[in-house]
């Protein structure tokens, strides 16, 4: 029997521009070039050997036969494609395997990831040992949380933001009284004569918090160095001196009072954790979801810690907060 109806990706194509109002948006929708939209119509209309869609710089048109068309394929894709989508995530002999940055991993992910596994209980994972300079060239992982300065560092992955760009200093709680008492902290570039405890793969983020601060004529005096975030925090509590942190890292260190932090000021730097999945492979079932998921709680943490920052205005070490958290 001879096959009348087109291809499926024409279809799609079609039934997104409609949808969606113009071939850009469809084309972003659809993870392929406007070019590839616009051909995608073509040929349909080639195929049916009419007009489909009335169309201009600025907005689409349906035609009589295009309505028809939408009218009676718009339900089965959709059916289709919901199918396609529980069979693909619903595969449990292929988990996906995943490289997180430890502190991440332990401190703010796997106390969230709970949530995930009860709206998706099909997808599975596999935490695989991370690696600093990961570059996907190993069987595993499917995708990692990696930290870094933006997509620039692994041009041949597909990269999303995710969180830790957001930075506090801290340093225990008896060290800022004294420095309090004392009169020796009264501006966020104060800090810079402390001794300063930094990442070894950031060494540049105290300069750059001093500058975004108004201290930038101030040199940060850099004592000691921790290759983890949760080895900072712990020489902070250990009173080592002032370190500067990931504030999604140290809610409940500031919740308990085990560090202060002397200048709550919203300081956003361009370092920051980042998922990134190699663009050669095909993502693994569940990982669309997992991504979905991810981006939304880490913006919501965003703003969450937003709105716990003190607005940026000069604030004297007399008002110190010794927390991100005041719920």
């Amino acid at each position: 029997m001879r096959i009348h109806s087109p291809s499926m990706s024409e279809l799609h194509a079609f039934a997104a521009a409609v949808r969606l109002g113009n071939f850009s948006l469809a084309a972003a929708e659809l993870c392929v070039t406007q070019s590839a939209i616009s051909r995608a119509v073509t040929r349909l209309e080639q195929h049916y050997g009419c007009k489909l869609l009335d169309r201009n710089a600025h907005s689409l048109r349906l035609t009589a036969a295009g309505a028809e068309l939408l009218e009676a394929v718009r339900d089965p894709l959709a059916t289709i494609e919901g199918v396609s989508v529980r069979l693909r995530t619903g595969r449990s002999d292929e988990p996906l395997s995943l490289a997180v940055v430890p502190t991440l991993a332990s401190v703010w992910l796997i106390p969230r990831l709970r949530q995930f596994q009860e709206l998706h209980p099909q997808v599975r994972f596999n935490f695989v040992p991370y690696r600093k300079g990961e570059d996907f060239s190993a069987q595993t992982p499917d995708a990692a949380i990696l930290t870094g300065l933006g997509p620039e560092e692994w041009p041949q992955c597909s990269c999303d933001y995710v969180i830790g760009r957001e930075m506090v200093p801290i340093c225990h709680p008896a060290r800022l009284a004294q420095r309090r008492s004392s009169g020796a902290w009264m501006e966020p570039g104060d800090l810079a004569h402390e001794p300063l405890l930094y990442h070894t793969t950031a060494p540049g983020n105290w300069a750059q918090w001093l500058r975004e601060v108004g201290a930038g004529d101030r040199d940060p005096n850099l004592s000691t160095a921790f290759d983890q975030v949760s080895m900072l925090i712990q020489a902070a509590i250990a009173d080592m001196g002032v370190a500067l942190v990931q504030r999604c890292l140290i809610r409940e260190e500031a919740r308990s009072g085990a560090v202060a932090i002397p200048f709550d000021v919203p300081v956003t730097l361009q370092r920051g954790y980042f998922l990134c999945t190699p663009q050669h492979r095909r993502p693994k079932p569940g990982f669309a979801a997992f991504r979905r998921w991810l981006l939304r709680v880490a913006a919501d943490d965003i703003g969450l810690m937003a709105n716990q920052a003190e607005p940026r205005s000069p604030r004297r070490v007399g008002e110190p907060t010794f927390g991100p958290s005041r719920q």
